[in-house]
């Protein structure tokens, strides 16, 4: 079975930070977002991923190349115009080829439940299709789904008000080729002119073909906001396993780092305090600061005479004398803030385009 993961889209709803870096490249405890789908699919057993890009020009394909450094190999679909998850399932036809089963992954959501048995064991079930589901607070915003008591769904909704269940789509499907291109093909597009998945979905339910509800264990983020990257960013930092405070040359003795943080190589730290569950890039320089729990650190960043906490800081970005403790803010690449004088906030946040420049004072 093959996989395909969706990272077309432009991330409009995470700008500025996608701006100038796509979605499925904003880091995660130091890790492109969808390089968390990529290992679910490996460890599935799955060894084949074609990957949906808005051109091959995009840095998904730079970054993530042929798929060899993650044990995978990955080929390039192209989706020119967005036109709706159905429709970029329907580009994957080509790909998919003779393989009777496929799966689908939306490449900015992340999982405590990796689903190994589900993705696994799906081609040998009588299943016509699979959808994950979470269970949500405010379903409204997402496709719902009425469960039978049989496990299978009844019906599919997207964005329903009210909503008649709390049990939301989240991301991953499994399918049979054949017939979820046979429904595609018989879909219009919706209100909003793109071709829905939940309309495909809905005309398998209509034609009596058994959907599986799958329900996820654990938490579920659906990555596509400043808040939920940071919250993604603290799910994942938690569920770090202990290890002994780092002993690093580059530690001196003014300094105390906690267990639970890793560092990259290169890492300068002076007369600072870092506070785990932390993760550290190459080449970092920390001087006369804090940096606190569930803050990842991307490589050539450096954070001099400021706190920071709950953060992520991407690459080549720098934060000096910032007053106050800078909390839940994503800084997009070459990023700078420093304070200048007079009287200011005690606690900033900020969500940064790459290559910005903030000054306070």
């Amino acid at each position: 079975m093959k996989a395909i993961i969706l990272a077309a889209g432009i991330g409009s709803r995470l700008r500025p930070v996608t701006l100038t870096n796509p979605k499925p490249l904003v880091p995660v405890a130091n890790r492109p977002l969808i390089t968390y789908a990529m290992e679910m699919i490996k460890g599935a057993g799955m060894e084949e991923v074609g990957i949906v890009v808005n051109g091959m020009e995009s840095a998904v394909v730079k970054h993530i190349g042929d798929g060899d450094e993650l044990g995978l190999k990955v080929s390039y679909i192209v989706q020119e115009e967005q036109l709706g998850l159905a429709h970029a399932v329907s580009l994957g036809r080509d790909y998919v080829g003779d393989d009777e089963t496929f799966a689908m992954f939306l490449g900015d959501n992340i999982f405590q439940d990796k689903m190994e048995d589900l993705l696994r064991n799906f081609p040998n079930t009588d299943w016509e299709a699979a959808v994950a589901l979470g269970e949500v607070p405010d379903p409204t915003r997402f496709g719902v789904a009425v469960i039978r008591e049989d496990g299978s769904i009844e019906q599919l909704l997207e964005k329903p008000d009210p909503a008649p269940s709390s049990w939301a789509v989240a991301g991953v499907y499994l399918f049979r080729t054949e017939s979820i291109f046979d429904a595609i093909d018989n879909i219009e597009p919706s209100a909003r002119g793109e071709l829905e998945i939940t309309d495909a979905i809905a005309r398998l339910i209509d034609h009596d073909k058994a959907v599986q509800a799958y329900k996820l264990e654990g938490w579920w983020i659906d990555a596509g906001k400043p808040k939920p990257i940071i919250e993604a960013n603290q799910l994942v930092m938690g569920e770090m396993p202990y290890t002994p405070a780092p002993e690093n040359d580059g530690i001196d003795e003014n300094s105390d780092v906690s267990p639970r943080v890793i560092l990259g190589v290169n890492v300068e730290i002076t007369g600072s305090v870092v506070r785990g569950p932390a993760v550290i890039g190459d080449n970092v320089k920390i001087v006369d600061s804090y940096v606190g729990p569930y803050t990842a650190l991307g490589d050539d960043v450096v954070i001099e005479g400021s706190e920071i906490e709950s953060s992520i800081v991407m690459n080549g970005s720098t934060i000096q004398n910032v007053p106050g403790r800078i909390d839940s803010s994503v800084m997009a690449a070459n990023s700078t803030v420093t304070a200048a004088s007079g009287e200011n906030p005690k606690t900033q946040r900020f969500v940064l385009a790459e290559n910005s420049y903030v000054q306070l004072g």
